[in-house]
């Protein structure tokens, strides 16, 4: 990758956008590759194990580039830094056990629950204050989850439980992420997101473990973990180059990808009633973008009542 730019232009800002794009293409390579193993059999412990080799693997690399000292796997807030790796870890073992069960575009969907799940929460964690024009935003995307999930109607499967599971768990690893932003290194809480998910997953991998029927099989399997990586460091490029109120909505771009893997694989489309929930979703989404992004223009925003 190049360098960090000093000051971002409108040329950067359209190279970030297109990683952005790049990297949630990305992301939705890990979750069909999920679900094409999973129902060929292979345990969602072992896919998620898989997942963390990769990455506690590559990051050991990083990290231990410059030489490995005591004060590159060291902070004062380490206690922290692993529950947020226990986050993200818990994020991905109950996606993979929904994605085998549920329709990606319905998984893609509830997990984009997860901006206003952080707007929701940022106010006790991190003591900043959501104005009446965010709350209602929050609660016309909470119904367009309803709305998706549809919990008393007949087509309801128990998985949702798992997905909607995964989306509170990514929020919780998002918000603590921000809270150690500027006091950890990247790299540092990155290594031990590795860490967290390979000690903690690999007794259950190795107690369940399958091996796949095909090299394809095998391919995939191993592509999982640097699928993951890959996206995330190209993510975090994305950032160098455009800030987050111009890249945030192409977050969205996920549903797309995972809607065509859908189709193009399983044969799949989503029903009406998951593309009405994630219309109000992702409208609920980009209204807190908004908000925040006027805000953030003013020259001394008032966070109480907005």
């Amino acid at each position: 990758m190049v360098g960090i730019a000093a000051k971002a232009t409108e040329d950067r800002a359209v190279l970030g956008i297109g990683l952005m794009l790049i990297a949630y293409l990305t992301f939705s390579f890990v979750d069909t590759t999920v679900k094409w193993l999973a129902v060929a059999g292979i345990p969602a412990l072992q896919l998620a194990f898989m997942r963390y080799f990769a990455h506690f693997a590559l990051s050991l690399v990083i990290v231990g580039k410059d030489g490995f000292t005591r004060d590159r796997f060291n902070s004062d807030r380490m206690t922290l830094v692993i529950l947020r790796g226990a986050m993200i870890m818990f994020s991905t073992v109950f996606n993979f056990f929904a994605v085998r069960h549920l329709p990606l575009t319905l998984t893609s969907t509830i997990l984009f629950s997860s901006p206003l799940i952080v707007c929701a929460l940022s106010w006790p964690m991190l003591g900043e204050r959501v104005g009446p024009w965010r709350w209602l935003a929050i609660m016309v995307g909470f119904c367009g989850v309803l709305v998706a999930i549809r919990p008393f109607g007949e087509t309801f499967h128990w998985a949702v439980i798992l997905s909607v599971l995964s989306a509170i768990s990514f929020s919780m690893y998002l918000l603590l992420t921000r809270k150690l932003a500027g006091q950890v290194s990247t790299d540092t809480m990155q290594f031990y997101s590795g860490v967290v998910g390979v000690v903690a997953l690999a007794p259950f991998a190795l107690a369940t473990w399958t091996n796949p029927a095909t090299l394809v099989d095998w391919l995939l399997m191993i592509s999982i973990g640097l699928w993951a990586w890959g996206g995330h460091q190209v993510l975090t490029n994305a950032y160098r180059f455009a800030p987050a109120n111009i890249l945030s909505p192409y977050s969205y771009s996920f549903i797309i990808y995972v809607s065509f893997w859908s189709y193009l694989l399983f044969d799949h489309l989503p029903d009406r009633w998951t593309i009405i929930g994630a219309g109000f979703i992702v409208a609920a989404g980009l209204f807190i973008w908004m908000r925040e992004y006027q805000l953030a223009k003013r020259p001394n925003p008032a966070p109480l009542s907005q």
